[in-house]
C-alpha cells in the first residue's frame, strides 16, 4: 500500500507519530517510539485493567474453568485456554500451552502427563508474563498483564496418544485431555491420515474487556447484510473442523483479530464510538483471551500450528510485534533465529513448512526485509532437503499473504512471488496454502507463473511435471470479500464454463497495484470454508486428496495429487 504522508495529516499532539516517520517506519521503530511514549505517560501496576469483568473476556465462550474475578489478585489460580502443537520433531515432541487466570504470585503450576490417563509423570511449566501498555485514544492509557505456562514433552512415541492435566499447587486441577503425535515418516509407519488448513478467522465473540465493547469493534462480527450477520461463521467452520476429526490443523495467519487494523503501526485502544487516531492500529490484548477459549474444544487435542499475518504484527511488542506470540505460543523453532513463527515439521509422508510473508510483502511493509534475507535462504534449504529425502512425498507450504488470488481487496503480492515461487517451482512443492484474501479460490497447476493445464473438480494432478497448486482459504470466518468486478464464482454445481480474469492485479515493489490478466483462477467460491486434506501413502504411488468444505460440511471442490513413491 502507498501512503502518502498528507494522509497522516491531523496527528493528536503528543500521542501520534510524525507523518513523514511514520510512513517510513518499521515495527522495531514503531515499538521503540512506542514505548518512548509510556515512559512519557506511565501507569503503574496497580493500575492494571483487573477484576470481575475480566473474567468474562477469558469464560465468555463457556469453556473456561475461571470464575467470576480473573485476574484480581485474590482470586483463585486456575488454568484454561489449553492448547497442544508439535516440536520441532513432530513424531516424538509435543508442545502444551495454557493460559492463567491471574498472576500466580510465585505459586507452581505442574503439567502431570504420561502414556495413560493414569499420567505419571510430572513436569513444572514455565510462566511467562505478558504486559501491555498502548495508548488509548481517549488520551490515557490501556495496561493489561497476561500469564501463559508452557510444558515441552519430548521421547514420545510416534502418532501415540499422551494424556496430560494442568495443576496448581494450590489447589487447581483441570480435566485430563490427550493429543497426538506424529505419524513418523519411515516408510514400514506409514498409514494414511488427515489435515486441515484455514486463514482469517478471529472470533465471534465480543470482549468484556475493556468494559462497554460493542460488537463488531473487536470481533468477526462487522458483517454487511448480505453476510447473514446473524450467523455465527467462525463457529460453523471450526466445527465442521472438529467434525472432520484431523490429526493436526495449520492455520496460515491472521490468527485472533486483537489488532483488526493489520498494518503494523503503533498500537492505541479505540473504545466503541471512538475514533482511530491517524497513524495507529487499533489493538485490544484482551481478544486473545476469548480467542484461545474459542478454540480450546479442539486445540487442546489436536495440535494446532500457526503461521503469522499482517493482523499479527502487533507493534506493542517487541521482536517485529512477534513477542505477544512467543509469549502465547511455542512454535518449533527449528527456523531462522530471527523469524519465531517460521519452521518446518514432518507427519509421516508430508513435510510442512510454515514461512512469514510479512518479511517479503510489497503491500503491507511494515515488516518488510526485517530477516535480511535470512528466511528465504532458509526456505531454499530446507525446500531441498525435503525434496531428497526418500522418506516424503509431498510439500506444503502456508503463510498469509497471497502469490495468486484474484480476490479484489488484496489480491496477489509480488513479493511473495519475487522471493519464493521459483523455489517453489525448483523443489517441485506440491501445495501452496494461503489466506489473507476472505474467499476461497484454488489455481490450477503453476509453472513459472503461468498454468500448465486446466484442472477442474475431481481432477488428478501430478505436481512433479504438472507444477504447483495453490490455494486461498482466507475463509475461516472474517467478513467476506468479493471477486474482481464482473467476476464470477465457479464451484462444484456452479462452474462457469471460461474462468479467465482480465482485471485483477499484483502488488510491486513501488506499492502499487499492477494490472494482470489471469488464466490461472479455476475455482472460486465467495462465503465460508476451509480445506480437509487427506493422505493416502503408498508403496509405489502415493495419494493426496484436497477437499474444499463449507461452513456446512458441504463439499465444494477435490483434487487428487498423486506423486510416485522414490525406490
Amino acid at each position: 500500500m502507498v501512503v502518502n504522508p498528507s494522509d497522516r495529516a491531523g496527528e493528536i499532539p503528543d500521542t501520534g507519530i510524525p507523518a513523514a516517520a511514520a510512513a517510513e517506519m518499521t515495527i522495531a521503530e514503531q515499538y521503540d517510539w512506542h514505548r518512548g511514549y509510556l515512559r512519557r505517560h506511565p501507569v503503574s501496576r496497580r493500575n492494571f485493567l483487573r477484576g470481575s469483568a475480566a473474567l468474562a473476556a477469558v469464560g465468555a465462550v463457556g469453556m473456561s474453568p475461571f470464575g467470576r474475578r480473573a485476574y484480581a489478585e485474590d482470586a483463585p489460580l486456575a488454568v484454561a485456554n489449553r492448547r497442544v502443537g508439535y516440536g520441532s520433531d513432530a513424531s516424538s515432541q509435543l508442545r502444551l500451552t495454557a493460559q492463567l487466570s491471574r498472576n500466580p504470585a510465585g505459586a507452581t503450576v505442574f503439567l502431570d502427563h504420561g502414556p495413560t490417563p493414569a499420567l505419571g509423570a510430572t513436569a513444572e511449566a514455565e510462566v511467562r508474563n505478558l504486559v501491555t501498555q498502548i495508548p488509548d485514544s481517549a488520551g490515557g492509557v490501556l495496561a493489561a498483564e497476561q500469564f501463559y505456562v508452557h510444558a515441552p514433552v519430548d521421547g514420545l512415541a510416534g502418532r501415540a496418544p499422551h494424556f496430560y492435566r494442568w495443576r496448581t499447587e494450590d489447589g487447581f486441577v483441570s480435566d485430563i485431555r490427550s493429543a497426538f503425535t506424529a505419524m513418523p515418516s519411515a516408510r514400514n509407519a506409514l498409514a494414511p491420515f488427515r489435515f486441515t488448513m484455514m486463514g482469517d478467522q478471529g472470533t465471534d465473540t465480543t470482549p468484556l474487556l475493556p468494559p462497554g465493547l460493542a460488537r463488531g469493534d473487536y470481533d468477526d462480527g462487522y458483517y454487511k447484510p448480505d453476510n447473514a450477520p446473524a450467523v455465527a461463521h467462525t463457529e460453523n467452520v471450526l466445527s465442521q473442523i472438529i467434525a472432520s476429526r484431523p490429526d493436526f490443523h495449520i492455520l496460515a495467519g491472521d490468527i485472533a483479530y486483537a489488532d483488526p487494523s493489520g498494518l503494523g503501526k503503533p498500537p492505541t485502544f479505540v473504545p466503541s464510538g471512538g475514533a482511530l487516531p491517524s497513524g495507529f492500529d487499533k489493538f485490544n490484548p484482551f481478544v486473545w483471551d476469548v480467542y484461545l477459549g474459542s478454540i480450546e474444544a479442539s486445540a487442546s487435542t489436536t495440535p494446532w500450528m500457526f503461521a503469522t499475518g499482517n493482523h499479527d504484527m502487533e507493534a506493542a511488542y517487541p521482536v517485529h510485534g512477534y513477542a505477544g506470540h512467543l509469549a502465547r505460543m511455542d512454535f518449533p523453532g527449528n527456523g531462522p533465529a530471527a523469524c519465531p513463527s517460521v519452521y518446518s515439521f514432518v507427519y509421516g509422508n508430508v513435510a510442512v513448512l510454515s514461512l512469514d510473508a510479512n518479511d517479503v510483502s510489497y503491500e503491507i511493509t511494515a515488516n518488510t526485509g526485517y530477516s535480511g534475507g535470512t528466511q528465504t535462504r532458509w526456505v531454499a534449504d530446507t525446500l531441498a532437503r525435503h525434496r531428497a529425502d526418500p522418506n516424503i512425498d509431498f510439500i506444503a507450504c502456508f503463510f498469509h499473504h497471497c502469490a495468486y488470488s484474484t480476490v479484489q481487496a488484496h489480491a496477489s503480492d509480488g513479493g511473495v512471488r519475487d522471493a519464493w515461487a521459483e523455489l517453489f517451482d525448483r523443489y517441485r512443492v506440491d501445495l501452496v496454502l494461503q489466506a489473507h484474501n476472505h474467499a476461497f479460490e484454488r489455481s490450477d497447476p503453476i509453472r513459472k507463473g503461468a498454468p500448465t493445464r486446466a484442472a477442474g473438480d475431481r481432477a488428478t494432478v501430478y505436481p512433479d511435471t504438472d507444477g504447483t497448486v495453490y490455494y486461498t482459504v482466507g475463509s475461516a470466518g472474517r467478513p467476506r470479500y468479493t471477486f474482481q468486478p464482473g467476476e464470477q464464482e465457479s464451484y462444484r454445481g456452479h462452474e462457469t464454463a471460461d474462468t479467465f480474469v482480465p482485471n485483477s492485479y499484483v502488488w510491486t515493489s513501488g506499492g502499487e497495484q499492477h494490472p494482470e490478466a489471469v488464466a490461472w483462477s479455476r475455482v472460486r467460491f465467495q462465503n465460508y470454508a476451509f480445506i480437509r486434506v487427506d493422505v493416502r501413502p503408498g508403496v509405489f504411488v502415493s495419494e493426496m486428496d484436497v477437499v474444499a468444505v463449507d461452513e456446512y460440511g458441504r463439499e465444494l471442490d477435490m483434487l487428487t495429487f498423486r506423486r510416485p513413491v522414490k525406490q
